[in-house]
């Protein structure tokens, strides 16, 4: 029961992380095309900072080998980085794809999570696996049409779903006893 004494302990970040995504997660279900927009935006400058950082990486680590393929992955990430940023419009209709890949996936990890370690309030957490499974499925029927908005629409239902979870795990470990052998 140590995990869940840690939480408890860092139940109120745990809180204020979950009103943060609720938050973040309802602005960018009203500006979805927006938020799609912003997050192809943003994600082509991780790309492309990250290459430049593993380009440099590798120049100035080559003495221990394999410096074509890390120069490789560096220019790979650079050009995909500005790809996205050249066309922001077909990197949200590819990342769309991805994203229904993703949503599929973590729902099924977060429905089997939920039912393996049952934490306080885990239907949450099992909600929000359902939730992430039928949002992947919806963006697998809908690709490649609705790409532009529905990206920024589902990320922000999962910020969303997810920031209840943790808000309803936090205010259930408020009322736990410290020591679970005491209940």
């Amino acid at each position: 029961m140590q995990g869940i004494h840690e939480l408890r302990e860092n139940r109120g970040w745990l809180l204020a992380g979950g009103c943060i995504s609720i938050i973040a997660g309802m602005v960018a279900i009203a500006y979805s095309v927006v938020a799609t927009l912003v997050s192809v935006v943003f994600l082509a400058a991780l790309m492309i900072f990250s290459g430049v950082v593993e380009g440099a990486y590798a120049l100035r680590h080559r003495e221990r080998g394999h410096l074509v393929l890390y120069l490789l992955e560096a220019v790979l990430a650079i050009v995909i980085g500005v790809l996205l940023l050249r066309s922001p419009i077909a990197g949200a209709i590819v990342l769309t794809m991805l994203m229904a890949t993703y949503f599929l996936i973590s729902g099924v990890f977060r429905v089997v999570g939920a039912l393996a370690l049952r934490l306080p309030n885990w239907g949450w957490l099992l909600a929000s696996g359902i939730i992430n499974i039928g949002l992947g499925i919806v963006v697998w029927s809908g690709w490649p049409v609705s790409g532009l908005w529905l990206l920024g629409t589902l990320l922000g239902v999962n910020l969303l779903f997810s920031g209840w979870a943790r808000v309803m795990l936090a205010m259930a470990l408020r009322s736990q006893p410290l020591h679970p052998l005491t209940a």
